[in-house]
């Protein structure tokens, strides 16, 4: 039992917060989640849980890759009870107009970005996918697949790294089990890694590749903008035969922030440097003297399109604060307009 926990990514701190359940229940790690149900991994294996009622009325549901509190009944049915601390997740705000987080993956080790070398090549998108990867304090790998279709490899891989410096970037085809074997640092036993990316860019294909088999369905590449077609439908947590676990994850139509400031600051490092060598504290970037952020886009160390990426993400971030805290933002600004009142009457008193 003790091997193969460890090999589902068991240590020492699930184990801790698994001592008050000790003689009672026993850990599982959620492989696959279904609207009506689970798949968890137990020490017997893959199998079907659901969870207890009073699970469902606390309403914080589990994710794949969270380890739960299970048991078992006389039959076999496996019930949940509870979820144990997680030490990393992957979130976004929930699609569409609802302000709710939506738990993606969690306790992982690494995220494999993966965007494919055709029309799907999005330096924005690899932002975004970037800034929630930091704030999840997980390791982010961007994989640009079907490097067999591209004739510019390594001029993509030097316009990723111009926007994320130090971030370790593979290009691979997995057709031809090509760059393959530069991923196996990060798969090893115990270690999760969680791949993310639009539909159609290989993130199946790849875990075929890394199987050795058709592990996964795939689809066919599209003629007219050069995608594979959706085939995924379920996240799923896999125990690689090599060693290491992966998760499949759909492609996934918006990718919306949830809580991202630290790995905006982290992500545009580069950008908020210059905003403080700015003149003005407050400067917009726009016409204002002795700012250092137009300065660089005109000598070219800075491109336009980076700055109204860390813009529109900015902004983003800041739609969905205002929408999760509404009485902070009304407490700001009424302190803001305190601040104004002050600075009006000083003025006043100046100038008489």
């Amino acid at each position: 039992m003790d091997n193969l926990l460890k090999k589902l990514g068991w240590n020492a701190f699930f184990g801790e917060h698994f001592t008050e359940y000790v003689g009672l229940y026993e850990p599982a790690r959620v492989s696959t989640v279904y609207k009506n149900g689970y798949k968890v991994y137990t020490k017997d294996g893959e199998v079907r849980a659901r969870i207890s009622g009073n699970l469902h009325q606390k309403g914080d549901l589990p994710a794949v890759g969270d380890w739960v509190v299970v048991s078992k009944d006389n039959v076999g049915s496996v019930t949940i009870h509870a979820i144990l601390p997680r030490k990393s997740k992957f979130s976004r705000k929930e699609a569409g107009k609802v302000t709710e987080e939506q738990v993606i993956v969690t306790n992982i080790d690494t995220i494999f970005i993966v965007t494919s070398l055709n029309r799907d090549f999005n330096l924005r998108r690899i932002e975004r996918y970037l800034a929630i990867a930091k704030e999840s304090k997980t390791e982010p790998v961007v994989i640009l697949s079907k490097s067999d279709l591209c004739k510019d490899v390594d001029e993509k891989i030097n316009e990723v790294l111009e926007i994320a410096p130090g971030i370790d970037v593979v290009a691979i085809s997995a057709t031809r089990n090509e760059g393959i074997e530069q991923l196996s640092p990060y798969l090893k036993d115990g270690k999760t890694v969680a791949l993310l990316g639009s539909s159609g860019v290989g993130k199946s294909t790849l875990i075929n590749a890394l199987e050795g088999y058709k592990r996964q369905n795939i689809g066919e590449i599209r003629e007219k903008d050069s995608r594979g077609r959706h085939v995924t439908t379920e996240r799923e947590l896999i125990m690689l035969e090599k060693g290491g676990l992966i998760i499949d994850n759909p492609g996934m139509r918006e990718l919306q922030l949830w809580d991202a400031g630290e790995g905006m600051l982290d992500l545009f490092s580069d950008i908020i440097e210059l905003e403080i060598q700015c003149k003005f504290s407050d400067c917009l970037h726009e016409s204002e003297p002795g700012c250092a952020v137009k300065r660089a886009i005109n000598d070219g160390s800075l491109s336009k399109n980076r700055l109204e990426s860390y813009r529109k993400l900015q902004r983003e971030i800041q739609a969905v604060e205002r929408k999760k805290n509404p009485q902070l933002v009304e407490k700001r600004k009424w302190k803001e307009i305190g601040k104004m009142a002050k600075e009006i009457k000083r003025l006043r008193k100046d100038n008489q």
